[in-house]
């Protein structure tokens, strides 16, 4: 008996340290534990665009892949990139009924290029173009589109670091 509890300890102690192995830093190299997300080129018109685009990307990359933000000088792997395209106002459906308040959906687009480098051997870690997201939100609620998109881009970004490892 107490060698079946003692192996199944051992067992279940195993376990967590992999579930904890594979959490920190999911998907990056070993050594990179540390990130700094560098404020996106912007050419769009939306200049707020890139302070929303940048908070998103430290949240999900710290807590999602266990990564450190840390300033540029010190960061194991910088962030960086451009925001390309960013289209708002896309009709997507009208209410006929004159007294609902909300008498549209709109839909926007985000389309940004990226790149996560490791600042250690100046590799590409992940490069990808044409990243895109996109938000419905009723008529003048842009802002929760934008976040949307925003939170799809952050979401697409993450999965495909991962994915390369």
């Amino acid at each position: 008996m107490t060698r079946i509890s003692g192996a199944s300890s051992l067992l279940v102690l195993a376990l967590s340290g992999c579930l904890y192995s594979m959490s920190s830093g999911g998907g990056f190299p070993s050594h990179v534990k540390s990130v700094a997300v560098i404020p996106f080129e912007n050419e769009t018109p939306s200049p707020e665009l890139t302070q929303e685009l940048t908070q998103e990307l430290r949240k999900g990359l710290t807590s999602r892949l266990g990564l450190r933000d840390a300033p540029e000088s010190r960061a194991n792997v910088i962030v960086r990139g451009r925001i390309v395209k960013y289209e708002i106002d896309v009709p997507v459906g009208f209410s006929s009924d004159a007294s609902r308040s909300t008498s549209a959906r709109r839909k926007l687009q985000l389309v940004i290029d990226i790149e996560i480098v490791d600042q250690t051997t100046g590799k590409a870690l992940f490069e990808k173009t044409g990243v895109s997201g996109e938000g419905e939100y009723a008529e003048r609620e842009e802002a929760l589109g934008r976040k949307l998109a925003i939170q799809k881009v952050v979401s697409d970004i993450i999965e495909g670091a991962q994915s390369q490892w």
